[in-house]
């Protein structure tokens, strides 16, 4: 039998027509192909769809019979909704015609009370200045019976009514109301006096609603700035301690009193800031000027470091308390600690320079009396002259034993630890001056302090080092190894010329910038900069010169004639002036690389190669050469081609590969000689150098080569 809940969603037809297949008897696969019978199922499907009709039916009639009761529901709703429209129209017209009404009653009534009220203020006038009138005849009869005088209750009123008659008096004649007019004010002033009284004993108690009321009354009277100035009194006198924190104490009280004020006064912001610039102008003041006063002279660095942190802490302060309502003024607070700080910040610099130099004068000596070293003065006329005569010259002027002596230790009279020291006060001096000077003066304070740094301590220190390993640079032909310690200069005035760098951008130019000292500071760092280049390439110039001078020495006192002429074949892979060449360049090179840094390596490595190329080649012109000789000479030269690898240099290797193949020329069969010397590899050098080369051969003449390059 077909039932509505058969097609409730989700209504699969396929799956309704299986689960109808299934319930047939024979219409599914149960008991296998002979169990299906197709008539049944057909039976079954046809009497379903009978069914099926039939409960359409059914819905249709229902269908049908609902919306008929929808559509009657409708039609009696909106007759109802209609007459609901009508019965609101009527109650609208209605509020509006009351709305009419009551606006002119409302119009009559505001009328008639500006009747009364013009009736009732002259009314109301006459009553009060007929009391007064009665008041002052009391004071012209000096007869007091009104209890607003008798009863010390009663101060607001007395207070009140003494203030207006105060008025009239001074309207009166002086020559025939003097006498009144002084017993009138006489009670002003006392009456005054005593609200003051009842006002500071409102404020010790603590009751802040009778302290608002007097504050109010006394509003009126000519002394409301002494109540103003008790109040901000006792809450000083009550706010601060004598061993206390002033500063974290000054927020406090104002943290306190400001909510106070705000209720109290009627005018919060002139009280607020007559309480802070009193704290500044009484307790500030005199806490810095305690602090600050005694260390002005005897002790400078107290003095500075006492001043940036009072000022800071002053600074700080100012910022929190600009939170309270304290008037309009934005400088208000600026200025209060101006007014503080003016006699000490106006002579802060010249302190902070003489300090700073003091400072450094005292680091630097400190240093050199741990060396038990006493500086030199160099470049007067005579060392000036001394140094043309040794630079143009082999001339060596004789040094003194401590010379010797520093030159045998190595040292270098630079010292990191002195630099930070320098670097380090420094650093808090630009810090000082960052917070003590204004915006005006902070570029050329600052410069004040960069020009100290870079006299001690590029001038002083750096420069000074480097003039006096200058003096201790060998000769340039030396009878024994060259000490060249004046690298370790090198790499430590390097080392330390980073740090200093590093804090001028690290710390001075964010105080200079956008402003002309910028540019200012950079040419002195550049000039400074140039002239300790200068120095420092004049003495690896100097150093690599004796370098040179002592590997020449080498090969003259070890390389022997027979090495290359001898027709002897030798076990040996190079002669011995080779391999202690060799030794001593490869320690060298080491030298250089932990010396120098950056760029300066491949460019001082690329000058001391080209200069060990031309030691080798003109070396190799002195000697002719046997056969034997000159595979000799060609063992020599790999290895010093294999030494000059460690450069890292690719043009040092091409002059050695270059004169590699010129030594090939030393064993080439003479009737080899000019097919040899037209091959590629020897394309680029010069005829006549490979004529020069030929010409070390020891039968240059028996096989007459000589015509080959004619």
């Amino acid at each position: 039998m077909a039932t509505a809940e058969l097609f409730e969603d989700p209504f699969d037809p396929d799956e309704y027509v299986e689960r109808l297949a299934w319930r047939t008897h024979g219409g599914g696969t149960k008991g296998g192909p002979s169990g299906f019978n197709p008539q049944a199922l057909y039976d079954e499907f046809v009497a379903h769809i009978q069914e099926l009709k039939v409960f359409d039916g059914k819905l249709q009639k229902k269908i049908e019979k609902l919306e008929d009761a929808s559509e009657r529901e409708a039609a009696a709703h909106t007759s109802k909704v209609l007459e609901l429209h009508k019965s609101n129209q009527v109650a609208f017209s209605h509020l509006q015609s009351l709305e009419n009404r009551i606006n002119y009653v409302a119009t009559k009534v505001v009328h008639l009370g500006d009747q009364l009220e013009g009736v009732n203020t002259p009314r109301t006038h006459a009553a009060e200045a007929l009391k007064l009138m009665r008041y002052f005849d009391e004071f012209l009869s000096d007869n007091f019976t009104s209890p607003v005088f008798i009863d010390p209750g009663k101060t607001r009123e007395a207070a009140d009514i003494v203030h207006k008659l105060h008025l009239i008096a001074q309207e009166l004649p002086f020559n025939r109301f003097s006498e009144v007019k002084s017993k009138i004010v006489t009670k002003y002033h006392q009456i005054e006096q005593q609200l003051l009284g009842d006002f500071k004993e409102a404020q010790k108690n603590s009751d802040v609603e009778m302290m608002k009321d007097l504050a109010s009354v006394l509003s009126q009277f000519k002394g409301y700035q002494h109540c103003t100035e008790a109040f901000i009194d006792e809450s000083i006198k009550s706010g601060f301690y004598t061993r206390g924190d002033i500063f974290e104490e000054t927020l406090n009280l104002c943290t306190k009193v400001d909510p106070l004020i705000m209720e109290i006064f009627s005018s919060p912001e002139q009280v607020m800031g007559k309480l802070v610039m009193k704290i500044y102008q009484t307790k500030l003041d005199a806490f810095v000027d305690n602090r600050l006063g005694d260390t002005t002279s005897s002790d400078r660095e107290k003095f500075l470091q006492n001043l940036q942190i009072l000022f800071g802490k002053t600074v700080d302060l100012s910022e929190k308390i600009s939170h309270f309502k304290i008037g309009s003024d934005s400088n208000f607070l600026n200025k209060l600690t101006k007014g503080i700080f003016k006699p000490f910040l106006g002579s802060y610099m010249d302190t902070e320079e003489q300090f700073l130099k003091e400072k450094a004068t005292f680091i630097l000596q400190r240093f050199y009396d741990s060396k038990n070293h006493t500086k030199k003065q160099f470049h007067s006329g005579m060392q000036d002259i001394k140094a043309v005569i040794t630079d143009k010259t082999n001339i060596r002027f004789g040094m003194s034993s401590t010379s010797n002596a520093d030159a045998k230790s190595g040292e270098t009279f630079l010292s990191q630890e002195l630099t930070i020291n320098l670097l380090q006060e420094t650093k808090m001096a630009f810090g000082r001056c960052k917070t003590l000077s204004s915006s005006s003066l902070l570029p050329s304070n600052a410069t004040r302090i960069f020009d100290i740094i870079l006299d001690f301590l590029c001038n002083q220190h750096i420069e000074y080092a480097t003039d006096y390993g200058l003096l201790m640079v060998p000769s340039p032909d030396p009878k024994t190894e060259p000490n060249i310690y004046f690298l370790d200069v090198v790499q430590q005035a390097n080392t330390i010329f980073h740090l200093f760098e590093k804090q001028f951008s690290d710390t001075l130019l964010p105080l200079v910038n956008s402003s002309p000292k910028y540019s200012d500071c950079n040419q002195k760092k550049k000039k400074t900069r140039e002239r300790l280049e200068m120095r420092l390439d004049t003495g690896i110039d100097k150093c690599m010169t004796a370098i040179i001078g002592w590997m020449k020495h080498i090969l003259k006192s070890e390389q022997k004639r027979a090495d290359f002429s001898s027709n002897d074949l030798l076990e040996l892979q190079c002669t011995n002036a080779c391999s202690s060449l060799c030794k001593y360049v490869r320690r060298v090179t080491e030298i250089f690389r932990n010396s120098l840094d950056g760029n300066n390596v491949d460019s001082v490595l690329k000058e001391f190669g080209c200069r060990y190329h031309k030691v080798i080649y003109e070396h190799l012109q002195q000697y002719t050469f046997s056969s034997s000789g000159a595979m000799m000479a060609i063992c020599d030269v790999k290895h010093y081609n294999q030494c000059a690898t460690i450069l890292e240099v690719p043009f040092v290797n091409s002059l050695f590969e270059s004169l590699h193949s010129l030594c090939n020329l030393l064993v080439v069969a003479p009737e080899n000689m000019r097919e040899v010397c037209s091959k590629d590899n020897y394309s680029n050098l010069n005829r006549t150098v490979l004529h020069s080369f030929v010409q070390l051969r020891s039968d240059y003449r028996a096989s007459r080569l000589a015509k080959i390059f004619s």
